[in-house]
Order: C-alpha cells, then sequence, then structure tokens
C-alpha cells in the first residue's frame, strides 16, 4: 500500500544524514519524527524541498518532517530503511545530550502519549455515540447493549497503565513483555478486591501496601517503568546469560511489584491527585485561561513541538475528573479558526495555486489536521495565522468562561462537537457550538479585512500579470511593473558590460516578479534573488533581482516556483520586499539578461519609458541554429 512512496522515504533519509544517522523514527498524524545522532549533517532545505513534504521543523529534540495526510504509508517505506537498533538508547547515540531537560521532557511526553491517541480517540467516539443513543432516546442507558458498549468504551481507560506501559517500555527501552505484565500486576483484579476490602495489605508482614487502586490512572505506571527500566538493565548485567532468561524476569516482577504497590505506585497516585486538585481550581478558580491560551498559541506551539506537553494534561484531566476542560475546548478552537482563515484566503485570491491550497488544506482543518494549512498556508502568508490566533482565542474564552468541557477524547475537528454531550445534558455540546460560531464569525471577518490589504494588492496587481492571449515568438514580457533602464544605466559592471549576455533592466515600482514568457523554470538561486527561464522559442533569460543582492542571503525574497517547472507567461514567480533591499544597501533594479543572444540575429528593446508588468519589452529575430526550445 505505500509502495508509491519509497522513493520519498529514500530521499528523506539520505538527506537526514543516511540511515547510521537516523537512531530512532516516529509518526504522529501528519509527521515523522526522527531522532537523529548528528543533526548538523542532515540537510533540511533540501529535504523541505521534496515533493510531498510539506515543511521541515527541528523542535523539542526531534527532526521532524511534516508530510500530511500520507504520513503512516511514507513512515512504513522509512522504516525499512532504518536498522534495527534493539537494546540502543538514545543516550547510547549521543543524541540526548544534545537535548535540553525541556525538550527532553517533550519528547518523553510525546513519544509516550502519542502512540495511544487512536484508542483514545476510538473510545471517545464510541462515548459520544452512546451520548446520542441516549439524547434521541435510541436506547435507554438502562440496557444490556448501552452496558455492553460502555465496558467496549471504558475499556481504553480501565487498561490505560496497560497501554503507557507498552509506550513507556518503548521509550525506555526495556523488555515491553514485562513492563506490560508489571502493569497487569497493579491492575490485578485480586489487587482491586483488597483495595475494595479497605483491610491493611503487609507484605511477608514487613513491606506496607498502600491501598490504591491503578485501573485507569496515569502517573503510577510511567513512573515504575521508568524505574524497571533501570532495574531492568542492572539485571541483565548482574545474572549470568546461561540463567538470564529465567530469573530477570522472575526477579523483575518479585522487586517492580513490590516498589509499585509499596512505594512507586502510591507517590504516583499522590502527583495525580495533586494535578487534579490543580485542574479543579483551574476549572472553579481560572476556566476561562487554558481554553484562551490554547486557542490562541495552539499554532505557535505546534511549530515548537510544546502541544505535545500541553496535550496529555487534557487525558490526565479525564482520567481523573472524567472530563476535560484544559486542552480540547480551546483546541477545536484554534483548528477551527485555522480552516475558516485559510477558506476565507482561498475563496478571496485570484491567485489559482492559493485558492486550491487555502480550499483544500482549510477543509482539512476543519475536521482537525491542521499542520498542511499551517506550513502551507497561514504562516507562509502571515496574515491569516494572526487572524486565526485571535479568532481561536476568542472563541475559547467564550468555552473557558462558561465552563465548558468535553467527555472523551478525539480529533479535535467538527466531529468532536459530540464529545460534549454528557452527564445527561447538552448545555456544553450548546456552547462549545456557540464558541465554534464565535470564533468561525471572528476569525472570518478579521481574515476577509486583512485580505482587503494583503491579497488584493498582491493578487490584483501581482497574482496574475496581464500578458496578451497570443504572446508572440521570440519576445519577452516585462517581469516587473517599472521604468525601463538601458544597459549601460544598469548600476553594475558585469550586468552593464552585458559579460553574461544582451541585458536590460527595469526600476521596479512594486515587488513582484511575473513569468516574461511561457516556459520552464531551469534555475532557482538559493538566495531567492534571481530565476532563470528557457522559453517555448529557446529564449533563455535569467531575471535578477537587485545588485549584490546575493548577499542579503535570501532576507526580504520569496520564491513561488520551483526547478523544472512549467510556467505561463503572466504567472507569480517571486515577491522582494523593496524596502528590504534599500535597507540593505543595494539598487533594486531587475535586471533582465538574454543568456543565449548569439543565438539570435538580433536581439532589441521593444519598450521605453515607464511599463506596466506583461508589456513587450525584449525581441529577438529567428534563430541562426542556435538551440531549440523546450
Amino acid at each position: 500500500m505505500s509502495k508509491k512512496y519509497e522513493g520519498l522515504a529514500a530521499a528523506i533519509v539520505e538527506k537526514a544524514g543516511g540511515p547510521d544517522n537516523v537512531s530512532a523514527v516516529r509518526h504522529c498524524q501528519t509527521r515523522l519524527r526522527l531522532t537523529l545522532k548528528d543533526t548538523g549533517i542532515a540537510d533540511k532545505g533540501s529535504i523541505q524541498s521534496l515533493d510531498g513534504v510539506a515543511q521541515v521543523v527541528e523542535s523539542g529534540g526531534m527532526f521532524q518532517v511534516v508530510i500530511g495526510m500520507h504520513v503512516a504509508e511514507v513512515f512504513e517505506e522509512v522504516e525499512k530503511l532504518i536498522p534495527d537498533k534493539e537494546g540502543e538508547t538514545a543516550q547510547d547515540k549521543g543524541s540526548k545530550e544534545k537535548m535540553s531537560p525541556v525538550n527532553f521532557a517533550i519528547d518523553f511526553v510525546s513519544s509516550v502519549f502519542q502512540p495511544i491517541v487512536p484508542a483514545l480517540s476510538g473510545a471517545g467516539m464510541l462515548k459520544a455515540l452512546m451520548a446520542l443513543l441516549t439524547v434521541f432516546h435510541l436506547s435507554d442507558s438502562s440496557s444490556q447493549s448501552y452496558y455492553i458498549l460502555n465496558f467496549f468504551a471504558d475499556a481504553v481507560f480501565t487498561f490505560l497503565p496497560l497501554l503507557l506501559a507498552y509506550t513507556t517500555a518503548k521509550r525506555m527501552r526495556c523488555n515491553v513483555v514485562l513492563a506490560i505484565s508489571v502493569a497487569g500486576i497493579m491492575c490485578h483484579p485480586n489487587w482491586t478486591a483488597l483495595v475494595t476490602a479497605g483491610e491493611p495489605v503487609n507484605f511477608f508482614g514487613i513491606i506496607p501496601f498502600y491501598l490504591v487502586a491503578y485501573t485507569s490512572t496515569v502517573i503510577p505506571i510511567i513512573l515504575v517503568i521508568v524505574v524497571q527500566s533501570f532495574v531492568e538493565k542492572a539485571l541483565n548485567k548482574g545474572i549470568p546469560k546461561a540463567v538470564n532468561l529465567v530469573f530477570v524476569p522472575m526477579f523483575t516482577f518479585l522487586i517492580m511489584g513490590t516498589l509499585a504497590l509499596s512505594v512507586l505506585g502510591p507517590v504516583g497516585e499522590y502527583a495525580g491527585e495533586g494535578l487534579a486538585l490543580i485542574f479543579d481550581w483551574l476549572s472553579t478558580n481560572a476556566s476561562w485561561a487554558p481554553s484562551v491560551l490554547i486557542g490562541g498559541l495552539l499554532p505557535v506551539m505546534v511549530m515548537f513541538g510544546l502541544h505535545h506537553a500541553v496535550a496529555p494534561l487534557g487525558s490526565m484531566q479525564m482520567a481523573s475528573l472524567g472530563f476535560d476542560s484544559i486542552f480540547g475546548p480551546g483546541c477545536v478552537c484554534s483548528n477551527i479558526a485555522q480552516g475558516t482563515a485559510a477558506l476565507v484566503v482561498g475563496m478571496r485570491t485570484k491567485d489559482a495555486k492559493t485558492r486550491q491550497l487555502g480550499l483544500s488544506t482549510g477543509t482539512t482543518a476543519l475536521m482537525g489536521i491542521t499542520e498542511p494549512v499551517l506550513y502551507g498556508l497561514n504562516l507562509p502568508k502571515k496574515y491569516p495565522l494572526f487572524a486565526a490566533m485571535i479568532g481561536g482565542g476568542l472563541g475559547g474564552l467564550y468555552a473557558g468562561v462558561t465552563h465548558t468541557h468535553r467527555f472523551a477524547t478525539g480529533s479535535s475537528g467538527i466531529p468532536a462537537v459530540l464529545l460534549y454531550i454528557g452527564d445527561d445534558t447538552m448545555t456544553y455540546f450548546w456552547n462549545i457550538i456557540i464558541s465554534l460560531v464565535i470564533t468561525i464569525v471572528s476569525t472570518a471577518i478579521i481574515t476577509f479585512v486583512l485580505t482587503l490589504r494583503y491579497e488584493n494588492k498582491k493578487e490584483e496587481a501581482g497574482g496574475q500579470a496581464q500578458v496578451p492571449e497570443k504572446t508572440e515568438e521570440n519576445a519577452v514580457y516585462a517581469p516587473v511593473k517599472g521604468s525601463i533602464v538601458t544597459m549601460e544605466n544598469i548600476p553594475d559592471p558585469t550586468f552593464s558590460a552585458g559579460i553574461l549576455g544582451w541585458t536590460m533592466g527595469i526600476e521596479p515600482s512594486d515587488g513582484t516578479v511575473y513569468a516574461p514568457f511561457h516556459g520552464k523554470i531551469e534555475q532557482v538561486a538559493d538566495t531567492g534573488h534571481a530565476v532563470g527561464l528557457v522559453s517555448k522559442d529557446g529564449l533563455e533569460v535569467l531575471i535578477h533581482v537587485g545588485v549584490d543582492t546575493v548577499e542579503m542571503g535570501g532576507t526580504g525574497f520569496d520564491i513561488k516556483v520551483k526547478e523544472g517547472e512549467e510556467v505561463k507567461a503572466g504567472q507569480m514567480l517571486m515577491t522582494f520586499d523593496r524596502k528590504a533591499i534599500a535597507d540593505a544597501g543595494h539598487p533594486d533594479v531587475a535586471v533582465v539578461i538574454v543568456l543565449n543572444a548569439d543565438d539570435y540575429q538580433s536581439v532589441e528593446l521593444a519598450a521605453e519609458g515607464t511599463v506596466e508588468a506583461g508589456m513587450k519589452i525584449i525581441q529577438a529575430a529567428k534563430e541562426t541554429g542556435g538551440k531549440k526550445g523546450i
């Protein structure tokens, strides 16, 4: 099923430094997460330019490659290319030392909680289905069918310690089966019966076991498995290999079972109760704060990977209180805001590419997947991102003030509104609907207003230059609007001497460059200040914006095309910031060079004075046996 992504996977691994540079790989809903031994040898720019890659983010100690909805298929192929590293920890490979304590904590939390998200989402949607069945009187909560559906959904939460034992063991590189078995000790019905009985329990009459039930808990099992990883390593080192298989598991159960029920489990449970008190305090005294912060700042958190540290707080709150008001309400408002902003941009723009991107990624964001819209449209354009952050914060404010919370976890898109039905009331459902209406309306208005400034000027004056419907043979049309500058007046000795070919320039009056003919992109400067094209008639033209602007390192330039791309006359190629060029001390003249002028009988200037983008400025005579068109 994933074979078509073999090439992309191979390219990602190669440009990340090769298989031996990748010490671990996993994925979430939209991005690959690579742990690299040496991030310095990874070619971030080359990976980001690959077809199928939306963005590359270095955050939380991870090299994150944003793929989109096909990330699972790409992951399958990447995993095949990575050598088996069983028993080899990130610390062994030196990657851990490169992480700050904060980044290490984020990476740990992400690796423990991210793999169980599908199970939590599935259980959450089952809970939503049960709520709908009772609301519409399709099933009675006292019926046997409802009872069965309930334990279908509750199984994930009841045995959550076993799932967390698995993911924590994978992260800590200890024996997964032994870890799940230790979790089984903590969740065993006989231990639960002892807790229910309430009688003191003393192991061998010496070690007191504290009466704590560990089903549906989070922190105790994580703490236990972290300690187990060190105990297990010590046992494997100290017990002879000949009897290792028998005695390591036996002593692991004895040691960890005792520690879990006497020390580690109770400590973890007290920590969980402390979190529950904090959640309860927030719900009572500052219910608006989490929803506003998440609703407004989630896109920034996603960019830096911080959402992986925050999202589990919602799961922990649900495990302790039965609902989530920390992450869910703000998250759904933020996602809907991003989708709304992109849809408005898509409907307002006159650029076909932007329209398609806005409508497709905007729709995906409404379903709860926002990384394609974040990295593909909102972040590059900036103003939709700011509009979405304001709209998401306003929606989150209403959700917080009304104490809105969800009763199950799931994808934070439009379908997530069903998760707010519970406690035999529709109040939270209607509150989240109102929150989303506030989010959508405010985001749409703000985005629309901003398009009047940013979109219309760029697109009407720039998305597509007005080129004659039928272009002339061997003609070059003005790539920018401005005043003609003859070759000898260009303020650079190389250009003014025509060393690279027949040359002219345009003193620009705006910052948009368009294709001067129908053709193909042959070259794009790494710094974005120059682009080379070949026309269908064979003209080879280089458009170089500014003099010595290579020294700006790409600042102020935004290339819209890539090498090998077919373009039409008048299509936007790049934008540039004239003020940034002036501030850097460079002339901003747009130099147009016919590189293969020797292949023509003559090349002549066809305009003078002020020209509009799309007007004919150069006419070449027929070829005399030179290069043929593409």
